[in-house]
């Protein structure tokens, strides 16, 4: 019984959990093979600087009578000459270098009974070969990391020139000295690029924004609901894409909204927004009680003053001696808008009032009407319906409102109706969203990487944003930027001596 009873949850459970685990994001973002291109390029830049930077350990032996020491090793030049990366099914990513060379100069010291020699070598590695994979995750946080990396590498040729009195020794003990540095060089490849990858190019994903502040009033949340999925031509993100009101962060707004679904492939990247993501941008704003604007006195434009008291004429003649009392406007969203996406275009569907009073000095104001935003006619009932232009601008997603075509009506009279020209308090109604939507919201790419040739395609219940990728900055700006500040150790570390000038320390 207890077995059955156990079976009979869990399948009651089953629905959710799997809701739960695949809950629609309201943002999606695509990477595809082109994108991947460019991001190449700026990487291949990046791995041969941190290649350069290679550190090899000092090498010593003896051989005999001969006492050696190679030290200061640096790379004096660095050939790839053929690289390639792409996506690899499930999570990961595959970078490749073939054939690529290492230029080397270091100090020599040789010690053969009584001669000692000191000098400098040139040595070359040749048909290099480095392949690297990285797997991508979702970290607690919600962003996107690199988990995980493998690498091999291996050097298939290593040539060093010798020169000065004793050359044919050197020449002598070449093969243990070549042998030994293409050892330490190649031991020290990959170390190199696995830190590139899980420290340095970690530090440029904590760049993009996760949950973060958009202004004083929301927030946004773009966490992953999911590690990244991956196909041999795109990479996709998807991301919570709620904003919150800051005075409750804590709220959640349920996802009813279509999920948004990406089937291009040919632009370098896509980002995808569903109604549910502007909905909660305005649900948020709502919340934080800033769609409302009041307007008193000296603050109702000339014109529009002039209007409302010919409309008002005679309540406010029968108000007498307070004729010349200042008016006020009240302009109030009364519930959340909400977003509808059409292929045919955007428009957002808001319940709005407009309360007009009288507000003598040292006497209570008396409201002369209450009016309702309309889309044409007299309503039936709200709320109306504005046109909405959705455009990208760096990586600023804004939105920008139609503030024509609308009426205010008020039930109590048919002449309390008023047309919505510029200056009226249709205009004035709807400018409270306009304003939250100038500045737009950033979408989650790293720093240093914006869009270009950007172009809003609408579809039914989402949008997608096709464009192409820039690096404004490059990849080494960004982590100098955010590097973290050396720490000394909690203990101190055995460093290799500096090699000894002494030939009878050798």
């Amino acid at each position: 019984c207890e077995m059955a009873a156990g079976s009979c949850l869990l399948l009651l459970l089953l629905p959710w959990l799997v809701t739960a685990l695949h809950s629609p994001p309201g943002c999606k973002i695509r990477i595809t093979s082109k994108g991947l291109d460019l991001v190449k390029q700026e990487g291949l830049r990046f791995v041969e600087q941190e290649l350069q930077n290679i550190t090899v350990s000092d090498l010593h032996g003896k051989e005999g009578q001969f006492h050696y020491n190679i030290s200061q090793v640096k790379v004096v030049d660095l050939q790839l000459a053929s690289s390639d990366l792409h996506f690899q099914p499930q999570q990961h990513l595959v970078f490749n270098i073939n054939n690529a060379s290492i230029s080397l100069r270091f100090r020599r010291q040789l010690l053969y009974w009584f001669f000692y020699d000191i000098g400098s070598i040139n040595a070359s590695a040749d048909g290099i070969h480095i392949h690297t994979v990285l797997q991508l995750a979702k970290d607690e946080a919600g962003r996107l990391k690199i988990s995980n990396t493998t690498c091999n590498a291996s050097i298939a040729r290593m040539h060093a020139d010798f020169s000065g009195t004793l050359r044919k020794v050197y020449e002598f003990l070449s093969t243990f000295i070549v042998t030994g540095m293409r050892f330490l060089l190649s031991q020290q490849i990959c170390p190199s690029l696995e830190h590139a990858s899980l420290v340095l190019l970690n530090s440029v994903l904590d760049t993009v924004p996760v949950r973060n502040y958009v202004d004083e009033h929301v927030g946004i949340d773009y966490s992953l609901l999911r590690d990244p999925a991956v196909s041999t031509d795109t990479l996709d993100l998807d991301f919570k894409g709620m904003f919150f009101p800051r005075a409750r962060e804590d709220q959640e707004l349920e996802n009813h909204a279509v999920e948004p679904v990406i089937k291009e492939t040919e632009r370098m990247v896509y980002a995808a927004f569903s109604e549910y993501f502007f909905d909660s941008a305005m649900h948020a704003y709502f919340q934080a009680g800033v769609l409302a604007i009041e307007l008193q006195g000296e603050e109702v434009p000339k014109d529009l003053e002039v209007l409302l008291r010919a409309t008002f004429f005679g309540t406010i003649f029968m108000l007498s001696p307070t004729v010349d009392a200042p008016l006020r406007l009240v302009l109030q969203v009364s519930a959340p808008p909400r977003c509808i996406i059409k292929p045919s275009g955007t428009s957002v569907s808001v319940s709005a009032f407009l309360n007009i009073s009288l507000v003598p000095q040292g006497r209570p104001a008396v409201q002369l009407s209450s009016m309702a935003m309309v889309s044409g006619g007299r309503p039936v009932s709200p709320p109306f319906k504005l046109s909405a232009k959705v455009f990208l601008q760096g990586k600023a997603l804004r939105v920008q409102l139609d503030l024509r075509r609308f009426r205010i009506y008020s039930k109590q009279s048919a002449l309390e109706s008023l047309a919505g020209p510029g200056g009226s308090p249709a205009s004035l109604c709807l400018s409270l969203p306009a304003e939250r939507t100038k500045k737009g919201v950033q979408i989650p790419l790293p720093e240093g990487m914006d869009f270009t040739k950007e172009v809003v395609t609408n579809h039914a219940g989402f949008l997608t944003v096709g464009a192409d990728l820039h690096f404004s900055k490059g990849l080494r700006e960004v982590i100098e930027k955010y590097r973290p500040a050396p720490t000394a150790p909690a203990h101190p570390s055995s460093w290799p001596a500096e090699p000894s000038m002494d030939p009878h320390q050798l």
